[in-house]
């Protein structure tokens, strides 16, 4: 799916009317198939970029197009089926506490299915295969039975972006999918979400706070500060004084790798539940 933002501006989703704009006046292209990572530091505005790109947060002033139309000034039916075209994997997955996993996995696909059958997953649950893989690629397919309020913090989070493999969706708007993981599954689900998205040849924007993983597994960075865009590069040419700059108020210690060299991609063995 092709973006284009134009002059977009936009409050925070839990923001009072009276608040000043999170994002603004952006502009962005993004080309179908495209993966890529927005850093910055707290506040800057990527939860409310993702916001407006899922169709979820209108904006205050500017333009939006998905495909070259305008969302806002389509009929309803049209932004209900524009809708169906997105996924949005917010960063505390809504996930009713006493539905069992693989329901909530499936769920997925529900706006790519008829009402009837919709219903009838709710009781017997069509896809129990599908569902198992797509967890068991998040090492929590033990899980598939279980009630979602017995899983912990981390185990949430890879249910909810599992839910994203079974989507037919043709953007992929993720946000921060890393922040309850421990390094070794938050590689784990960053290489697991970009090759689903090459699978699918859809369009992966991600918000990251980890700046190596961004650099590692995404081929387009883009630095968001104060609303505004900072840089919009190549992950190769984001250099230590760029983000150095990006986080320049946020008192936070070197980065923990070489940016000024290519960071080596690592195969990690997942064994354990």
């Amino acid at each position: 799916m092709k973006i284009q933002l134009h002059s977009v501006s936009g409050r925070h989703p839990a923001a009072r009317p009276t608040a000043s704009a999170a994002l603004r006046r952006v502009d962005l292209e993004v080309h179908p198939g495209e993966q890529i990572a927005v850093i910055g530091p707290s506040g800057a505005g990527k939860t409310t970029l993702l916001h407006i790109l899922a169709c979820a947060l209108r904006p205050d002033g500017g333009t939006l197009l998905l495909d070259g139309r305008d969302p806002w000034r389509q009929p309803a039916r049209v932004l209900r089926a524009l809708r169906g075209a997105l996924f949005l994997a917010p960063q505390v997955p809504p996930l009713p506490p006493r539905q069992r996993v693989v329901t909530a996995v499936l769920a997925g696909r529900l706006p790519h299915q008829g009402l009837w059958h919709s219903l009838r997953s709710l009781v017997y649950p069509t896809g129990i295969a599908q569902a198992d893989t797509a967890l068991a690629r998040f090492d929590v397919s033990d899980k598939l039975f279980a009630r979602v309020d017995r899983l912990s913090g981390g185990e949430r989070q890879r249910v909810g972006l599992a839910r994203a493999l079974l989507s037919d969706a043709r953007l992929l708007l993720v946000d921060e999918p890393l922040s309850a993981l421990d390094p070794a599954r938050a590689q784990q689900a960053v290489a697991t979400l970009t090759e689903a998205a090459r699978d699918k040849d859809a369009t992966l924007v991600a918000t990251l706070h980890d700046v190596p993983m961004a650099l590692q597994y995404f081929p387009r960075i883009i630095g968001l500060r104060a609303g505004e865009i900072a840089f919009d590069l190549p992950a190769r040419d984001v250099s230590r004084e760029l983000l150095d700059e990006l986080y320049a108020h946020e008192g936070l210690p070197a980065l923990p790798l070489p940016l000024e060299e290519p960071v080596p991609e690592l195969h990690v063995p997942m064994t354990c539940r």
